[in-house]
């Protein structure tokens, strides 16, 4: 992936297609999923393309933790005191679907183990 390849979440981030967002700073766009699979099911996105966590190079270093932290932030302001469930999917048997790196925010109701 490329700085000029296409997803959907790239005309997200330059606003070409609405999403509900619930966060923003320089770095990171959060937007509710709307294929919700939990009652709170938000999406965290790097602002710089990155298709898959595989991909991501040792200069994304700080990025990757400002995503996580990001994260935390987002579930405790989304009111997820129980707990909430973090998830990257990583290339197609981990299920991605789009190719630009993600963290899934899903909680609001007790998780079952082990996922799909």
């Amino acid at each position: 992936m490329s700085e000029t390849t296409e997803t959907i979440f790239s005309k997200i981030i330059r606003r070409e297609i609405p999403a509900d967002i619930v966060y923003e700073d320089d770095l990171v766009l959060a937007f509710k999923d709307i294929q919700p699979q939990a009652p709170v099911h938000i999406l965290v996105i790097p602002k710089k393309p990155i298709a898959k966590l595989a991909d991501a190079q040792s200069q994304d270093h700080n990025l990757m933790g400002h995503l996580l932290l990001t994260a935390q932030k987002i579930a405790e302001q989304a009111g997820l005191t129980n707990g909430y469930r973090i998830v990257i999917n990583n290339g197609v048997d981990g299920g991605q679907t789009v190719y630009h790196l993600h963290i899934h925010i899903l909680g609001g109701r007790q998780m079952k183990w082990p996922p799909g």
